[in-house]
């Protein structure tokens, strides 16, 4: 009989005893130590299931101590135990794992180095992972395409993204698996527009992209607002008869409220037969940066008494969704519950919400006690942001001072603190105060950040920064823009010249206003789309107060419905009115 289950251990009693154990440590050590009392100890099929079920139980100590106790383990088991190890987290004992692997001299396979490489993946270890493609090279697997795709996945966590794209441009044949690491590699790393390239390429290649690539793909959309390929990404997944699930569902929801569409977000949450939390925050989410916050407290109300429980990230989306639409009261009540009903934390970003939300509304002396009796330890610059914003808004020059401060000594390399600051003073007339930002700035070699807008037409982005004269039809556009500036100014609008940088004349200030960036992609648009058709804006800094006045007038004067997507929220410009109401 014990000769019996030796040689088939996979069919022995002691195999099912291990079964039954499953994923609890203690059963596991009492089948442990049956294998040593009856001789079985030597079994390599019996420890290898015994391994990877002490990994999967949580005890990486007792498997660790497992592994360096085996005298003569063979390739399966390691290859077992380091895809173990990865799958349940354990990403350095896998490192762990496959060097002693190498130690025993034993064979590698496509399945070492795909497992091995994750790890790496997931640690960001860009070194140990570039030994380990080495390895790959030496052992002849550099045209596997398994390894290769798990490299091209490695070196976009890592941020190396030429590698990766290396990688995959020598790659033979390329599996999905490979087309899918690329994209969302540039997707996650922020380059929607190279994402959204590599995928029209694999469309021209013919190959048929599965529910991780349009995940990817919609990701990118919402990253660049590409609000027509978005909507065709949704039509493939109709006509092709894909299962919308809780990942492909959630990733339409955020497209389609990142390109200004809510109603066409909610539609899909609606039409969701199964949603998680990710699901419900990112409605809520979408609610809240296009100023809907009574939608969103009655989609959080609905989600406590019939949707899952609500995490740290819920909240986040809906104290933000309170700041947005001035809903100080509701705000005060969700932190509250958040904290005594669900003994959640407030982190630093519910911290940011609390304070832009107070600041927003005009309680500054209330934000800046919430920063010095709500918060423990140092505030983070974010915090102090926010903050200084507020000052900004209010025209409280005195307390923006003294934040600034705080600010430019957690930050002080970045730039943007410096400008609000310079703002600040600007429109307090303290023009010697600005002088020494600006000299503070020159001193230290900080430059404003460039601002740039996106307009999509006929499924392209078009970028535009101010003053751009890069674009082919840069005459054209211009010309358009005087006149469209003209019929503005004649139906009301004043340029808010205050905004622009203070060293400038009067009338310098003015035309360079005329020429910001959203202006141009506005005009752009509006020259090359039809009547009556939606005007779509991705700005990445926030828009000045002369663009928000010069927009109100610009969707009075043509007749168009112009959405702009700034750095913190969406506006909705329609017949001279802005959804944010001016609170923004």
């Amino acid at each position: 009989m014990e000769s019996n289950q030796q040689h088939n251990p996979l069919h022995s009693p002691t195999y099912q005893v291990l079964l039954q154990a499953g994923s609890r440590l203690k059963p596991l050590q009492q089948v442990h130590a049956h294998l040593i009392v009856s001789g079985l100890h030597h079994s390599r099929a019996l420890l290898t299931k015994l391994l990877t079920l002490a990994c999967s139980a949580g005890s990486i100590l007792y498997t660790r101590q497992l592994v360096l106790s085996i005298p003569n383990p063979d390739a399966f088991l390691f290859d077992s135990v380091i895809k173990s190890a990865c799958k349940f987290g354990y990403h350095l004992d896998a490192i762990l794992f496959y060097k002693k692997m190498r130690e025993f001299r034993l064979p590698h396979s496509n399945f070492t180095f795909t497992s091995i490489i994750k790890a790496c993946a997931d640690l960001s270890a860009l070194g140990y992972g570039r030994m380990i493609h080495n390895h790959v090279l030496n052992c002849g697997f550099g045209s596997d395409s398994f390894v290769q795709a798990a490299l091209i996945t490695f070196y976009a966590k890592s941020g190396d993204l030429g590698v990766a794209r290396l990688v995959f441009d020598r790659m033979p044949e390329r599996t999905i698996v490979a087309w899918n690491s690329m994209i969302s590699g540039y997707e996650q790393n922020g380059f929607g527009k190279e994402a959204v390239e590599v995928f029209y390429q694999m469309q021209r290649m013919g190959i048929e992209p599965d529910s991780a690539t349009l995940v990817s793909v919609l990701s990118a959309c919402s990253q660049l607002g590409a609000l027509s390929l978005g909507q065709w990404v949704h039509e493939y997944i109709v006509k092709n008869g894909l299962d919308v699930n809780v990942i492909l569902g959630t990733s339409l929801i955020n497209m389609y409220a990142k390109c200004g569409n809510v109603s066409k977000a909610r539609e899909v949450f609606n039409g969701m037969p199964m949603k998680n939390v990710m699901t419900w925050t990112s409605m809520m989410s979408g609610y809240g940066m296009h100023g809907y916050g009574n939608e969103t407290m009655e989609l959080f109300d609905h989600m406590i008494t019939h949707g899952p429980t609500p995490n740290d990230v819920t909240f986040i989306a809906v104290l933000s969704a309170c700041a947005h639409a001035g809903l100080v009261r509701e705000g005060r009540e969700v932190l509250t519950r958040m904290k005594q009903r669900y003994r959640l934390v407030p982190r630093v970003e519910h911290h940011v919400c609390m304070v832009d939300m107070l600041g927003r509304a005009g309680f500054l002396n209330e934000a800046f006690r919430y920063i010095q009796e709500s918060i423990s330890g140092k505030p983070a610059a974010a915090i102090w942001t926010a903050m200084l914003g507020a000052c900004k808004m209010h025209k409280n020059y005195d307390l923006g001072e003294q934040v600034a401060e705080h600010l430019l000594t957690i930050e002080p390399e970045n730039p943007g603190h410096y400008v609000m600051l310079s703002n600040i003073y600007a429109l307090a007339g303290r023009m010697d105060r600005v002088e020494v930002v600006r000299r503070m700035m020159i001193s230290k070699g900080l430059k404003k950040q460039v601002g740039y807008s996106l307009v999509e037409v006929d499924y392209v982005n078009h970028m535009f920064c101010m003053g751009d004269k890069s674009h082919p039809h840069t005459a054209e556009i211009y010309k358009y823009l005087e006149e469209l500036m003209w019929k503005a100014r004649q139906a009301g609008y004043v340029p808010e010249t205050d905004s622009m940088m203070h060293e400038l004349e009067e009338e310098e200030r003015e035309v360079s206003l005329r020429f910001h960036s959203e202006k141009l992609a506005i005009a752009f648009g509006l020259m090359n789309t039809n009547e009556g058709s939606t005007i779509r804006i991705i700005k990445n800094l926030r828009i000045c107060d002369d663009c928000h006045s010069a927009i109100k007038f610009i969707s009075t004067v043509t007749g168009r419905e112009i959405i702009v997507r700034d750095k913190h929220r969406f506006h909705h410009f329609k017949e001279g009115q802005c959804s944010c109401l001016n609170y923004w």
